[in-house]
């Protein structure tokens, strides 16, 4: 899959494409029918098949502030979107040029004289351009009038009149259920990051962990969790493995900065500098402060088998 960080200048092989329109933070399962239906339609058409997004989020243009909401870093959307078959990625600049577009110039600037695109297949909701003064009825009519297709997409629901929103996914995380998430999302949802030097405590406790700072990404409920880990090389997944993580502040130690610490079972090695994905799969417990190292040590041996039997039992 090819990444552009632009509308212009856009090979030929690429032009014309069907193209998926819309934010796909989380790529979840709602976001992943509406590529369906875009690679069904470009499949029938010939022409290749592309995801339109933005970064930084539109959100985060808007309201800045020091609390991240985002489900997924472009890095791992973009992974996630070359998995279903995507074909381009336009990871558009969101900044004041494109806040201030109005819905016309978006349609002739962007899709029609940058992408050329056969068509576009969007939420029912689709709300674009300046004010978001554009709707689904202003993109079908220039569809009409410049020659391109315009599907809207049904909100896709988990059961019932649950509809499947990355702003649900995200309350569900804040809120330590990370398996509810993974039912809306279609996958576990993921922590994402470098592992950094830490200060060796876990591997003195017999326990050595990967430290990992989550930077641009949605914080999840403090506490330990039933992990899996994928140790990534170029975002190619070289292993996995069971493991048991806590993410939080640390009472004991009365950490600022909240930090994934994550200890692998089974695993002898350097992961300093590596690139990992720590799925949380179960939560176990709130952080909690204890009355010295031995009891804390005692803990996290519970929190390892529990975890141990957990993932011995989860698909």
């Amino acid at each position: 899959m090819k990444i552009f960080r632009h509308f212009a200048d856009v090979p030929p092989g690429l032009r014309g494409a069907m193209v998926g329109i819309g934010n796909f933070d989380g790529v979840h399962r709602g976001h992943r029918a509406l590529i369906a239906e875009a690679k069904v339609q470009a499949d029938a058409m010939k022409v290749p098949l592309a995801v339109l997004s933005f970064e930084p989020h539109p959100q985060e243009f808007f309201k800045p502030g020091p609390d991240c909401f985002r489900l997924t870093p472009l890095r791992a959307k973009a992974r996630a979107l070359s998995d279903l078959g995507v074909d381009a990625l336009y990871a558009l600049n969101f900044d004041a040029d494109m806040a201030k577009m109005s819905p016309q110039d978006f349609v002739m600037q962007v899709l029609v004289e940058g992408l050329g695109i056969s068509g576009a297949v969007v939420g029912h909701d689709f709300e674009f351009g300046k004010g978001r003064a554009g709707n689904l009825a202003v993109l079908s009519y220039m569809g009409e009038m410049e020659g391109f297709s315009v599907t809207a997409f049904d909100t896709v629901t988990a059961g019932g009149d649950e509809k499947i929103s990355s702003s649900l996914i995200r309350q569900m995380l804040r809120e330590a259920r990370p398996e509810e998430a993974a039912r809306l999302l279609g996958h576990w949802w993921a922590v994402e990051a470098r592992v950094e030097h830490g200060d060796a405590r876990g591997r003195e406790m017999g326990f050595p962990t990967a430290n990992m700072h989550l930077g641009h990404c949605l914080a999840p409920a403090f506490g330990v969790y039933a992990v899996r880990v994928s140790i990534l090389d170029n975002d190619r997944i070289v292993s996995r493995h069971d493991g048991v993580a806590n993410f939080g502040i640390r009472p004991m130690y009365e950490v600022n900065v909240p930090l994934m610490e994550t200890h692998l079972f089974d695993f002898d090695g350097d992961l300093y500098g590596k690139y990992l994905s720590v799925e949380l799969v179960r939560y176990l417990r709130p952080e909690a402060k204890f009355d010295g190292l031995p009891a804390l040590i005692a803990q996290i041996a519970i929190d390892a088998a529990k975890a141990r039997e957990i993932l011995a039992k989860t698909p």
